[in-house]
């Protein structure tokens, strides 16, 4: 693992949409910062540790599917941001919503459909 980090923030749904977003990157990223966990939030983050060239998941999520769509916004590295879009995008129904990029770091969000 590197010091490198993929920042992921989620809006929409309730909070066991956001841990089920979580939990399809932990694949890739391992187990994040801090599970979301507060009910009364309308934007929930987590944080992971990103391998210097994550590789995206293609196994299916056994979760149950999200309740309602979910925004979420992943930022850090191309290669962790890439990694991270395919993965969601293999585990969900998922739009493109825009991406942007910098020098050194790279954001895309993606909707989440049921």
């Amino acid at each position: 693992m590197s010091d490198t980090q993929l920042t992921v923030t989620l809006s929409g749904g309730g909070v066991d949409d956001a841990r089920a977003v979580v939990h399809a990157l932990e694949d890739v990223f391992g187990a994040p910062d801090a599970m979301p966990a507060d009910e009364r939030a309308t934007v929930r983050t987590a944080t992971f540790d990103s391998p210097d060239t994550p590789e995206a998941s293609t196994r299916s999520r056994a979760g149950a599917p999200l309740s309602a769509p979910v925004t979420v916004t992943v930022q850090g590295t191309p290669q962790a941001v890439e990694a991270a879009s395919r993965t969601l995008a293999h585990a969900f129904n998922t739009r493109n919503e825009g991406a942007a990029s910098g020098d050194q770091e790279r954001e895309r969000q993606l909707l989440l459909v049921p």
